[in-house]
């Protein structure tokens, strides 16, 4: 157990800003849309807690919220809390907030609303998400080792990287006005990870999913809800228009 978060925390060290990422970097691929799908979000929220809360919090979602996604206290407390805090606890990283800045030169941000927090002109922050964990490259220029396509110069190294494998960056040359300018054209596989392309993708997309549920685990609530009224309004609207006409079709 102390190998496996000792890794983690190692790997996570912050997300990228937006404000980056919208000026720089690939485009952003079309996340899946699974959040009203319980077995990827409980997918999802297996791969956080593994990988990402050892150095991210989610200092505004409890344990026990994961009860929304179909899960009882038990199946939370073995499977997915890892350390001694108690369903209705807040989920904390498990990494010290003066180690993390002594290490990393700050504190890796809370992913309570990240999915929310990085939309931007390329679609939505599930969209960016999507993108940036699958578009990591191994460079030897960098202090990590790892670069990422979305967004350059990345200071996190990936954190599902024995997931995915090491992939190499393919680049062409082009022409423009003159200059001659490096354009992106995809990845090639170096090493395997212990998924597949297909399957790491898929990963990905439950991973996102949570992430995207965590920012508002209500929004599926909300969704159903407005439907009901909207059909509510509509059945009342017919009925006030037939009143209205039975009221005055004496008055001319």
């Amino acid at each position: 157990m102390f190998k496996k978060i000792l890794l983690s925390t190692v790997l996570c060290v912050f997300f990228a800003g937006a404000a980056h990422a919208a000026s720089g970097g690939i485009a952003w691929d079309k996340a899946p849309s699974r959040t009203n799908d319980m077995a990827a979000l409980q997918r999802g929220a297996q791969l956080f807690t593994n990988y990402c809360l050892n150095c991210h919090s989610a200092a505004y979602m409890r344990y026990n919220r994961m009860t929304d996604i179909g899960l009882n206290e038990k199946q939370i407390q073995e499977n997915l809390n890892f350390i001694t805090d108690k369903p209705g606890d807040l989920m904390q990283a498990t990494i010290a907030p003066a180690e993390a800045k002594a290490w990393f030169g700050a504190n890796p941000p809370d992913l309570s609303v990240i999915a929310r927090s990085r939309a931007g002109a390329n679609g939505s922050g599930s969209d960016y998400l999507y993108t940036f964990l699958r578009s990591y490259y191994r460079d030897s220029n960098t202090l990590t080792g790892w670069n990422n396509a979305a967004y350059p110069a990345v200071a996190m190294p990936n954190p599902l990287w024995q997931l995915q494998g090491e992939q190499a960056m393919l680049t062409k040359e082009v022409e423009s006005h003159g200059h001659t300018s490096e354009v992106f054209t995809g990845f090639k596989q170096v090493t395997a990870g212990s998924l597949n392309e297909a399957q790491f993708d898929n990963a990905i997309g439950d991973l996102v999913a949570y992430l995207q549920w965590m920012g508002e685990p209500a929004q599926n609530a909300r969704v159903r809800l407005g439907v009901w009224v909207m059909l509510f309004l509509s059945i009342f609207t017919i009925v006030a228009w037939r009143l209205n006409a039975a009221f005055w079709k004496d008055i001319k």
